[in-house]
Order: C-alpha cells, then sequence, then structure tokens
C-alpha cells in the first residue's frame, strides 16, 4: 500500500526550464558579436560543456553560468571582452532571481494528496536556489520532507527511502523528468505518476522507462494527479 507520494520541484510545481531557455537564448545573441552562432553549434557545444562540469558544479543556474563562460572564452577563442563576460554571470544572476510561479492547479493537487499521504520534495540542483525557490513556493508547509540532492537515480531514492523507513512498494514519485522522476523509481520497485512539461532540459532527454508498467500513470495536468496517484495507491 502507497503510503508516501514524493513531488519532484521544477516543472513539476513551478516553471523552470523557460526561464534556462530565455538565458540560453541571450547567451547566443550575445556570443553573435563574436562568431556565426549557427555555423558554431553553440547549443550543441554548450551542452557539452555543461555535461562535462555536471560532477564538478553539479545542476542549477550556477553550474550553467560557469559553463557558458568556459563555452563563450572557447567559442570566441578567449576574444570575449570582460564586459560580456560579466554579462553573461548577469544572465545567469537572472535564473537564480526569478520569482516562482506555480503551475495552474498544483497547489490543490498538492493539497488534495496531501489529505491521504505523508508528501516528501525530492529535486536536485543547488542547494541554496532551490531553498529559495522552495521558500517564496508557499508549498513548504505540505512537505513531511525536503530533500535536495545531487542527482536523483536508483541508490539516491533507496537512500532517501532508507532514511524514512519504507519498502519501494509503498512510495510514489510524481514528476515531469522521464530521466530523474520515472525511470529509476521504476526500476526500483516503486510507483510513479508522470506529467510531462512542455520543454525538457537536452540532458533530461533520450531516458525511457517501461510505459506499460501498472506502477505508472501518466497525467496531463495538475488537476489529473489525485486520482492517479488514488488510482496507483488501489492496485
Amino acid at each position: 500500500m502507497i503510503t508516501h507520494v514524493a513531488f519532484d520541484a521544477d516543472d513539476t510545481l513551478w516553471h523552470s526550464e523557460g526561464h534556462y531557455r530565455a538565458a540560453q537564448s541571450a547567451y547566443e545573441t550575445l556570443l553573435a558579436s563574436y562568431i556565426d552562432v549557427a555555423d558554431a553549434n553553440v547549443h550543441a557545444r554548450l551542452l557539452d560543456v555543461e555535461r562535462r562540469n555536471i560532477k564538478r558544479f553539479g545542476y542549477g543556474a550556477k553550474g550553467m553560468t560557469l559553463s557558458m563562460v568556459e563555452a563563450a572564452i572557447a567559442m570566441t577563442d578567449a576574444r570575449i571582452s570582460a564586459v560580456d563576460i560579466q554579462r553573461i554571470v548577469e544572465l545567469g544572476v537572472a535564473v537564480l532571481e526569478h520569482p516562482v510561479e506555480l503551475l495552474p492547479g498544483i497547489v490543490e493537487a498538492v493539497a488534495d494528496v496531501a489529505s491521504d499521504f505523508t508528501l516528501l520534495l525530492i529535486t536536485k540542483g543547488d542547494l541554496f536556489h532551490q531553498e529559495a525557490k522552495i521558500a517564496r513556493s508557499g508549498l513548504s508547509g505540505w512537505f513531511h520532507r525536503i530533500e535536495i540532492v545531487s542527482e536523483k537515480d536508483i541508490p539516491t531514492y533507496q537512500r532517501v527511502l532508507d532514511e524514512v523507513g519504507i519498502e519501494p512498494a509503498r512510495f510514489l514519485m510524481v514528476g515531469n523528468s522521464p530521466g530523474s522522476d520515472i525511470a529509476p523509481v521504476l526500476a526500483l520497485g516503486a510507483a510513479a505518476v508522470y506529467v510531462p512539461y512542455h520543454l525538457l532540459w537536452a540532458m533530461e532527454a533520450g531516458h525511457g522507462f517501461d510505459v506499460t508498467s501498472p506502477r505508472l500513470r501518466q497525467v496531463t495536468s495538475a488537476a489529473d494527479i489525485p486520482a492517479a496517484v488514488r488510482e496507483l495507491a488501489a492496485t
């Protein structure tokens, strides 16, 4: 019987990826003063740097900003000015300071699920940034435990479940990322509610999961989450 339900944060509770996309669009505009951004494959080259730097800087706006600076220096053969390096830093600061905009219906969905289950929040990213967004969201009071982790994989979920003191069969994850919220949870033997968001970071793409799993439900909006959770809890 499912007793504990965890929610992802970014793009499950509130909008996030759009702010990163806006920063990267401004970044490409800035680099256009130095290089042919289309010919230079700026997006792909930045993604390569970010992927390499994940182990160094982790996920989030700070890691993205450092990667943008590193990639800009490389792509311009170190011709980029100090003024434009500062502008790149300001793009990262803007992402860190963006207001928290909750997804439609998510407050009601969280409250509804909380009436029958113990809620957890499990999110990855920069500790200070995630803590600030959680505080600004006004949702923290619904969650009995908040976990900000460096990675969302099978060992991380197992650690959280061990610390909470429950078996995977009693756990359900709600989230928008196939690779972070769905695949590892199903592999662990827990349940999941997949709520796709219209934007997905490239590093989160390409992860498959068993769409036929009886422990999985896919919904299209926050309003559908409570019914999907209860349906899985009843099976």
